[in-house]
């Protein structure tokens, strides 16, 4: 009994020692910590969208048509009288823009603005921007609007009607709305967006969802008079042939992406898929990090939530042979509702909101407003994960161990696609196990050069790294990466 108990101390002893103890592992709360706005009584503010304001208050749409200023919006607490309603009676209004003193809002119907002139607090000047698409009644008929770009216009990407097919102009379609106000129809082949967001240079990407012709959710970039998959908005190009050129051929019903984006030209394939069930089931908002450090090491990256996860993800993107292609990452879990609106400040703060819409979302309340600030300490991640001709490049954000780097048993690969096709949605298909073959750290102490057998062009190359330890033995705090290798860089 004596012996049994001595060897009972000694492992409890062994245990309380132990540098790497679960409980004493970093969580993603130790660097990202989740703040939860009061939302006053009886008010639903299924946050869709979000705006600093020139007086410093934070501007928060609602899907139900509403527009709420938030008064010292990074409090240490935010509580319910920090909001006033600011206007009411609008149509879904998804996303929100600031210029010259008006308060733009794209909504279902049209983009318009807004602006308080006699300085109550509410809104009494409204004028409609841009109306150029209709609206049948189907409750699919999305409307996301972006932030100004360089040139001052606002892109609006519109869910087809019924999700299959497009009833009304320009359903399927990413528009942009002018500062003088005209429309021009600009990219086909939308089914489901989400979000739509700029990177770090003033590319435009947006989320769009599983479906027909999506085989899982993915960020997608929105090159000028190009096609991004889905074919039921193609009759609207008999408007918009004058902008952006001829109706392309219709791609092939179970086919795969790469193999249709070497057949029509004007296809674009998706820039980064996120795998079903592992990385999200609804990708939603979308933002850049141009804080200039002040959100940590994530700076240009983009980050996009996910409506059913209640999740925010990070993505890395490179561009390989003249189209943008690359990885996902897990961010940040445990939103209050379904994440959906998203707005990073540029004092590093990233707002979130949320709604479950009747879907349903990991996060159990009906709507949500929150706030993500960073702590200031840096998580050991794979902050970008580069495709080379012949495998991979990992840099860290924090120096790595050598050992556990050059390990070939501290990683695993797996590779798979979608079906390209227009019944609804697709399961993962042709799998295959790349053998990662060597491993070498780089003279930066941040890197890792992985050499693969067995790349495969048009699939996600699903890493994980669960074996590697940072320099101070962390491991990472997300070993997951999956990265959509469309092209293979020849150098």
């Amino acid at each position: 009994m004596m012996s049994q108990m001595k060897n009972y101390l000694t492992l409890l002893f062994c245990l309380l020692c132990s540098p790497l103890l679960a409980q004493d592992a970093p969580t993603e709360a130790d660097y990202y910590p989740i703040t939860r706005f009061e939302v006053p009584e009886g008010v639903v503010l299924e946050a869709s969208g979000f705006q600093m304001m020139p007086d410093g208050k934070m501007a928060v749409c609602s899907r139900r048509g509403e527009i709420w200023m938030i008064t010292e919006p990074f409090a240490k607490e935010v509580t319910a009288e920090q909001f006033k309603r600011f206007a009411h009676g609008l149509h879904e209004t998804l996303t929100l823009a600031e210029r010259d003193g008006w308060l733009y809002t794209t909504q279902r119907s049209d983009v318009s603005r807004l602006r308080d002139t006699d300085g109550d607090g509410e809104a009494d000047e409204f004028e409609v921007v841009n109306d150029g698409w209709e609206i049948s009644g189907d409750y699919h008929e999305y409307a996301f609007g972006s932030k100004f770009d360089k040139n001052g216009d606002i892109w609006v990407v519109l869910c087809l009607t019924g999700s299959f097919s497009s009833k009304v102009p320009y359903r399927g379609w990413c528009v942009r709305v002018t500062s003088s106000g005209e429309l021009i129809p600009t990219t086909s082949g939308i089914r489901s967006p989400g979000g739509i967001g700029a990177n770090h240079v003033g590319d435009m990407f947006y989320t769009d969802n599983q479906g027909p012709w999506n085989g899982t959710c993915a960020l997608k970039h929105l090159p000028v008079g190009k096609f991004v998959g889905h074919p039921g908005g193609f009759e609207w190009y008999k408007l918009a042939e004058p902008f952006i050129g001829e109706r392309p051929e219709e791609p092939k019903s179970g086919s795969r992406f790469m193999t249709e984006a070497k057949r029509l030209p004007k296809y674009e394939p998706p820039a980064v898929l996120f795998p079903y069930n592992k990385m999200g089931k609804s990708a939603a908002g979308v933002t850049c990090d141009t804080t200039g450090g002040k959100f940590g090491p994530f700076e240009n990256q983009m980050f996009v939530t996910d409506q059913s996860y209640s999740t925010v993800m990070r993505c890395f993107m490179e561009k390989v042979k003249g189209h943008y292609q690359g990885v996902c990452f897990p961010f940040l879990e445990g939103f209050g509702s379904g994440s959906l609106g998203l707005e990073l400040t540029k004092n590093g703060n990233m707002f979130v909101g949320g709604t479950n819409r009747g879907w349903g979302s990991r996060g159990r309340k009906p709507f949500a407003v929150e706030r993500v600030n960073w702590t200031g300490k840096v998580p050991f991640e794979v902050l970008e994960m580069k495709a080379k001709p012949d495998g991979f490049e990992l840099v860290f954000t924090e120096p790595v161990d050598q050992k556990s780097a050059e390990s070939l048993d501290s990683y695993s690969m797996t590779t798979y696609t979608y079906i390209f096709q227009s019944a609804y949605g697709s399961p993962e298909v042709d799998h295959t196990e790349p053998k990662i073959t060597k491993a070498v750290a780089g003279s930066d102490g941040k890197s890792v050069r992985l050499y693969v057998d067995g790349l495969q062009e048009g699939h996600v190359h699903e890493l994980h790294s669960d074996g590697v330890k940072s320099k101070a033995g962390l491991p990472l705090l997300h070993p997951e990466a999956y990265y959509t290798l469309n092209y293979i860089p020849e150098n």
